[in-house]
């Protein structure tokens, strides 16, 4: 294979190797426990509590103890659900979610409903959205917690939270959103989005994977969803990943320090592909295309007549790496549930391909894959008695 272009970045990031070089000296020489007393020990605490400051001061939060350290979005997600949905000893209650979370908060949110609890699916509109409104009517007397995602990872639409909110709180209700696409990557300040609560994951922006955070705002109780030695202030046990918050700290600092300069970037290679793909295939269109609130990013398209998998193989094979709204799953293709939600018919769902794309995409990158592209999906069409259908279809209206 000649060359590689990744365009999954939504997916993971490689690791900044300032960030490994931040991190290194803590699988070596700096190798202590964090909870012991001796120097080595007090040596990592302190770095690790210097990470916990540099964090929280990113993300706007008002004090340090407000930021736990998780092993990853997914850990932080169960979490918050669950934790909040259960603090103090509760059993039942009512919980909203949005139709199009990452299957890590729609999962507990399944958990709860076989425990005690009732969950409602708000969906989003075909604009990618969740509205004020839909939520507000689904609000109940017995509402708990509010589960709404700040950045869609499939589709990059970007969500009103604080007035989602804002009517959460109206409710008595606290306000969790998992923010594992946005975090470093859009203007993030957990006070100004009125949250209580919020997921990130360290390998989203360039850092280490299997480490996390949790912001939970100070005051707002949990159940401990790791229990054991009592770290974290007692709310998530474990002998503490220092290498990792290192790393998570210096990542973000990074995407702090860039975002300005990066963002505007991406969104120009994002609009680069969209043009390219949209003006040279026929019956293809961008999901969500009218929204203005979108990550830099990301780009979603439908691609009618051909599998979005046929489409990635076919891509792979040419050193590209995308991913599709369908998963194989257990011999089953299953569509994306974000793509069912916003209301794209099942069978174009399955003709879904994301193009995500970050610090190191240049226009050369974005340029092939629009030129590899194009054939592939003809080819594939040439072949697709469903395509020839749609297109007679099309004709015909």
């Amino acid at each position: 294979m000649d060359r590689t272009v990744y365009l999954d970045y939504a997916a993971t990031t490689p690791v900044d190797e300032n960030v490994l070089e931040a991190m290194m000296p803590f699988f070596s020489e700096r190798y202590g426990n964090a909870n012991s007393l001796y120097a080595l020990g007090r040596d990592a605490y302190t770095a690790f509590e210097d990470a916990r400051e540099r964090v929280a001061a990113l993300m706007g939060a008002t004090h340090p103890g407000e930021v736990i350290f998780t092993s990853g979005g997914t850990e932080s997600d169960n979490t918050a659900l669950i934790g909040l949905a259960t603090a103090g000893g509760r059993i039942k209650g009512h919980v909203i979610v949005s139709a199009f979370e990452h299957h890590a908060v729609l999962a507990p949110a399944e958990w709860l409903g076989k425990h005690g609890f009732t969950v409602t699916e708000v969906s989003p509109r075909t604009d990618g959205l969740i509205h004020p409104e839909d939520l507000q009517a689904a609000m109940r007397e017995d509402t708990v917690l509010v589960s709404v995602m700040h950045g869609n990872n499939e589709i990059g639409t970007i969500q009103p939270l604080r007035a989602l909110a804002d009517i959460a709180h109206a409710g008595g209700a606290l306000m969790h959103t998992d923010a594992a696409q946005t975090l470093g990557k859009i203007d993030f300040d957990v006070n100004d989005l009125g949250i209580d609560a919020a997921s990130f994951s360290s390998h989203k922006i360039y850092g280490p994977k299997g480490f996390g955070a949790l912001y939970l705002r100070k005051g707002t109780r949990i159940a401990p969803y790791m229990m054991g030695g009592g770290q974290e202030s007692k709310r998530r046990s474990g002998t503490q990943n220092v290498a990792g918050a290192v790393g998570f700290a210096r990542a973000l600092e990074i995407m702090d320090a860039e975002r300005a300069t990066e963002a505007p970037l991406l969104a120009a290679l994002r609009d680069r592909i969209v043009e390219g793909v949209l003006g040279r295939l026929e019956l293809t269109s961008l999901n969500c295309c009218e929204t203005k609130a979108r990550l830099p990013h990301i780009a979603n398209f439908i691609i009618k007549g051909v599998e979005g998998e046929a489409m990635l193989l076919h891509l792979d094979a040419k050193g590209i790496a995308v991913s599709t709204g369908s998963a194989c799953s257990s011999g089953s293709l299953k569509p994306s549930h974000v793509l069912l939600a916003i209301g794209c018919p099942q069978e174009f769902a399955h003709g879904s391909l994301r193009v995500s794309l970050g610090r190191y995409t240049t226009e050369k990158d974005a340029d092939y894959f629009v030129d590899e592209l194009i054939p592939i999906v003809e080819r594939l069409r040439s072949m697709s008695p469903l395509y020839a259908k749609i297109k007679a279809e099309h004709s015909a209206g």
